[in-house]
């Protein structure tokens, strides 16, 4: 499945199947939290969170896509990655996919 952040395929005729979504919530352990805590006061990247990141990204873009094949998409153009902190004391990390099912020709 083809996935891109253009709204067109250059060269290719398309035809559009629709709106597909995909979305993943995903909480960080009280551990992971504590050392990137520590890790944030002294500076440098949070490993921990950014293995998260990218575990929901994975599954958000997997979802969008098992949605768009549903509809009988051999491609998803005009993706749009949504990342937000959701829950108390934004605990948990949500990613969403966006994007539109299309057929290439």
């Amino acid at each position: 499945m083809l996935v891109t952040t253009t709204n067109t395929i250059q060269g290719k005729d398309l035809d559009y199947k629709g709106l597909v979504t995909g979305e993943a919530i995903l909480g960080a352990n009280l551990f992971k939290d504590i050392f990137a805590g520590i890790r944030d006061i002294v500076g440098g990247r949070s490993g921990a969170y950014e293995e998260e990141l990218e575990k929901a990204r994975t599954i958000a873009v997997d979802e969008m896509c098992q949605r768009a094949q549903a509809m009988g998409a051999n491609a998803v153009i005009g993706v749009d990655l949504d990342y937000e902190t959701v829950g108390q004391n934004g605990s948990m990390l949500m990613v969403s996919a966006t994007g539109t099912a299309v057929i290439i020709r």
